[in-house]
């Protein structure tokens, strides 16, 4: 994975209270804002996915920080407890926030990521610009027969008053898309941007004609300018 912009790669220690886990911090040397990005339930910081996405936003001057949960820390498969995963999210904007302090903050993640940001941000609000959503989980997985199901996990989502940004793709089994734009139409502050063809991986289609770095290359555009208009 390259970018065309120059930029550094660090790994680095995330510990507050009783979190300590290692995140990645990749910094365009112009930086223009900062991407705390968690990863989703069945990968770490390290999948080549998140590695290409953060390259993608690097080239548009978007630094971000990933950072793994603590049962991947450990080499588990199995998810930690809400709270707990909420106090890494804490955690890891809380350095990001000591480290970088002149850019404007963003908080963020990719599906399991994505729902705990908006977990710990609806519970006690991250000092941040905003948050971004990576194929936010919002309900669990159906097939095209199933009937809709419950949306519990839209309730903090519903909470939160600060601009937040959701890229969805429209065969994602964890978001059906009528469901998330019926949420979303709900919450002012909400942005939603759809990527046709894509599932919850956002993997497209072979009819689209497109390969999967091609929607990273979009998901950074649309993010880059999104944080753009809420950076101030």
């Amino acid at each position: 994975m390259t970018t065309s912009i120059e930029h550094s790669v660090e790994r680095v220690l995330i510990a507050r209270d009783d979190i300590k886990v290692s995140g990645l911090l990749m910094r365009p040397v112009h930086a223009s804002a900062l991407l705390v990005l968690g990863h989703g339930a069945g990968a770490g910081m390290e999948h080549p996915h998140l590695e290409r996405l953060a390259g993608c936003l690097a080239d548009h001057t978007i630094a971000t920080l990933r950072y793994q949960f603590p049962y991947m820390e450990k080499g588990s498969r199995r998810p930690d407890r809400a709270p707990r995963l909420e106090t890494t999210v804490r955690a890891a904007v809380s350095f990001a926030q000591e480290r970088e302090a002149e850019l404007p903050l963003f908080a963020s993640g990719r599906s399991m990521g994505a729902r705990m940001s908006a977990r710990a941000h609806a519970q006690q609000p991250l000092d941040i610009k905003g948050l971004v959503f990576f194929a936010f989980p919002l309900h669990r997985p159906v097939n095209l027969s199933d009937p809709d199901p419950s949306l519990e996990r839209a309730s903090h989502p519903l909470s939160i008053k600060e601009p937040m940004l959701f890229l969805a793709g429209t065969r994602d089994r964890l978001s059906r898309l009528h469901l998330l734009e019926q949420t979303l139409a709900q919450i002012e502050s909400a942005t939603l941007h759809v990527v046709d063809t894509a599932d919850h991986s956002f993997i497209p289609t072979k009819k689209s004609g497109r390969e999967l770095v091609d929607v990273e290359q979009e998901l950074a555009r649309v993010t880059a300018g999104w944080i753009a208009k809420h950076s101030a």
